[in-house]
């Protein structure tokens, strides 16, 4: 056989990895991004304002916060496969358990824990696709996993939709059992890095310590500027798809047979906008990422306004906006992953994308009760669209800072798992 014939394991391996790493996380928001559906149900059936649930929501994003501060480093020093799996399973639990509950508190602090265990997938399903993809098209391996989260709302909100009308406990019940499913058989056949090593070998291996990973990840001025941008893009998102459904189930639109389903249109812009997105920064922008998350979160921002100021009735013309909203909202959040290893270097993507996601989803989870406050005060749900469309002019002019001489941390050992 020719030399340039041969494939080495990593590279006849690598796609397999990514899709099995897609996979299992398409299904990981069926535990997440069903709550927004339940929600109006649930406030009626606890008696309680749209302020309390969107304190609910902040219960969760904050223990998602918080354990991707853990759980990033983690994904560094332990296998990230074990992880995701354990976080699947016991996110799945929680969610079931929240189906029998009557009292705020009790889902209030269940939905914080689901939160944590959620949190245990995404650094490490990033830690696993850079061991795979440590050359080649990152931006695309990076864009088609965000790609598979965009596309697991699209799920989750499919389910919701078919089983919220008949209880909002069916919701926390039946999807999350395919999450069960979908990380048994994940675990089973992913591995973490192109060839599994000794755990001898292992100890040879330069790690990081924690204080020293945190240190060059908090030492970094340019890759926090990211984490900003980044956290004004979550707020935006979340604002997006946790008030969306609501806003739908409220208002009268003509020409669409059914005015829920135009909200399915929001996270399939999403979807989209992660494929795409990771296409763009490489080709359009030439590997200037800055430059691509700008660009989209300047158009979600006008998008947003566009939407309010129209006040829009006809189902496919707001069906339009809303999957552009999607694009634009979520599809820069692919430029801004492979920034972890680009400006950190190979040692430190869990704690760095930990790190990443920690402010993502502080930002988002003070917005949602600042959110649902809004809505009381105004009662108007569609003043989401202009509170969004700050929100992503924010992320926009903060991604700026982030945009000299942009370059791999030198340096660091990479990390063999």
């Amino acid at each position: 056989m020719e030399p340039q014939n041969m494939r080495t394991p990593e590279e006849s391996g690598r796609w397999r990895m990514l899709l099995l790493t897609m996979c299992c996380y398409l299904f990981f928001y069926t535990g997440r991004h069903n709550f927004g559906w339940a929600s109006h149900q649930l406030a009626d059936t606890l008696h309680i304002s749209f302020e309390k649930i969107g304190w609910i929501s902040f219960a969760m994003l904050a223990g998602y916060a918080v354990g991707q501060l853990i759980n990033g480093n983690l994904a560094d020093r332990f296998s990230p496969k074990h992880m995701i799996a354990v976080g699947g399973l016991l996110s799945a639990a929680a969610n079931i358990l929240i189906s029998f509950s009557d009292s705020y508190i009790v889902i209030l602090v269940l939905w914080c824990l689901n939160g944590y265990f959620q949190s245990m997938a995404w650094a490490s399903g990033s830690r696993i696709i850079a061991n795979w993809w440590r050359s080649g098209n990152k931006g695309l391996a990076y864009g088609l996993y965000t790609m598979s989260a965009g596309l697991s709302s699209v799920v989750t909100y499919v389910f919701s939709i078919l089983l919220v009308e008949e209880n909002w406990r069916s919701v926390f019940r039946i999807p999350v059992l395919f999450l069960a499913g979908v990380v048994i058989i994940f675990f089973i056949f992913v591995r973490n890095a192109p060839r599994e090593i000794s755990p001898e070998e292992v100890e040879r291996n330069t790690r990081p310590g924690w204080q020293q990973a945190y240190a060059a990840v908090l030492g970094n001025k340019r890759f926090l500027v990211v984490c900003l941008s980044l956290g004004f893009q979550s707020m935006a998102r979340y604002a997006l798809i946790f008030w969306i459904p609501l806003y739908f189930l409220s208002t009268d639109f003509t020409g669409a047979p059914s005015k829920v389903w135009i909200s399915v249109l929001l996270p399939a812009g999403m979807a989209v906008g992660a494929f795409a997105f990771g296409f763009i920064s490489d080709r359009l922008f030439g590997g200037n990422r800055v430059a691509s998350i700008f660009t989209g979160m300047m158009i979600c921002g006008l998008l947003s306004a566009l939407i309010y100021m129209l006040n829009v009735k006809s189902g496919v013309t707001i069906g339009v906006l809303v999957f552009c909203a999607g694009f634009f909202s979520y599809g820069p959040q692919a430029n801004f992953w492979p920034l972890a290893p680009e400006l950190l270097g190979q040692s430190y993507v869990g704690t760095g994308t930990g790190v990443m996601n920690m402010v993502a989803y502080v930002f988002a989870a003070i917005g949602e009760p600042l959110m649902g406050r809004l809505i009381d005060a105004t009662g108007d749900k569609a003043v989401i669209f202009p509170a969004v469309a700050v929100i992503a002019f924010c992320s926009a002019v903060a991604i700026l800072g982030a945009a000299s001489g942009r370059r791999p941390a030198p340096g660091l050992m990479p990390l063999q798992l």
